[in-house]
């Protein structure tokens, strides 16, 4: 019998090949916009590795797609319910912090909607995320303490907040009972690369050269 993590890999290794040939990006140009190395993504794609949270960020903000996009085992149809057994734990400590994705979807950009559980003195950190991306929240129990680039925020139960979410960023339980929260993260698309004769022609008939 397949294990969880075993499935989970297989369906890592599957999407992530599928998305990295639909938005036409070889294995080095993937490398370079994720900052992920070439030989972890072909041991991701071959189903070798379980990568880490922030490695699987990486890819996925690269790409331009949801981190549901690339663990999802099988895509759905237009309507889809995640049963609770089917929602996507992503990090859990041994004290009993928890963040799990409960859907997310690649329409129009992608989209995800998470729920975080952390005990007090607990904390994670997250990556930048590329430009324009946005982060909503909503605190219903304990309080959150909300790291944005420098700059540091207490948000209580019952208040909500929003943030761009191209900084390093973290959240922080510094009270003393579980903090619990929604956390809704909307990603811009991800174009695919221009072709070099592609942006010579655009440029050549007074088109935007590729920034």
């Amino acid at each position: 019998m397949v294990s969880d993590l075993e499935q989970l890999t297989q369906a890592l290794a599957r999407n992530l090949k599928r998305w990295r040939g639909e938005r036409g990006f070889t294995l080095d140009s993937l490398a370079a916009r994720a900052g992920v190395s070439r030989g972890m993504i072909i041991q991701i794609e071959q189903a070798r590795t379980n990568p880490s949270v922030g490695t699987t960020v990486r890819l996925a903000d690269a790409l331009g797609v949801s981190i549901s996009a690339l663990l999802d085992y099988d895509r759905g149809p237009q309507v889809r319910v995640v049963p609770p057994e089917q929602v996507v734990r992503i990090w859990s400590s041994e004290a009993g912090s928890t963040t799990t994705m409960l859907i997310g979807t690649d329409e129009r950009g992608p989209m995800e909607l998470w729920t975080w559980h952390l005990v007090p003195g607990e904390g994670t950190d997250s990556v930048p995320h590329p430009s324009g991306t946005i982060e909503m929240l909503h605190v219903t129990a304990g309080e959150l303490t909300l790291v944005v680039g420098e700059e540091q925020f207490r948000v209580p139960a019952g208040a909500a907040a929003t943030f761009e979410a191209n900084l390093p960023h973290s959240y922080r339980n510094e009270g003393s009972v579980p903090m619990e929260m929604t956390l809704a993260v909307s990603v811009p698309p991800v174009s695919a690369p221009v072709p070099p004769a592609a942006t010579a022609s655009a440029t050549a008939h007074g088109g935007p050269a590729a920034g």
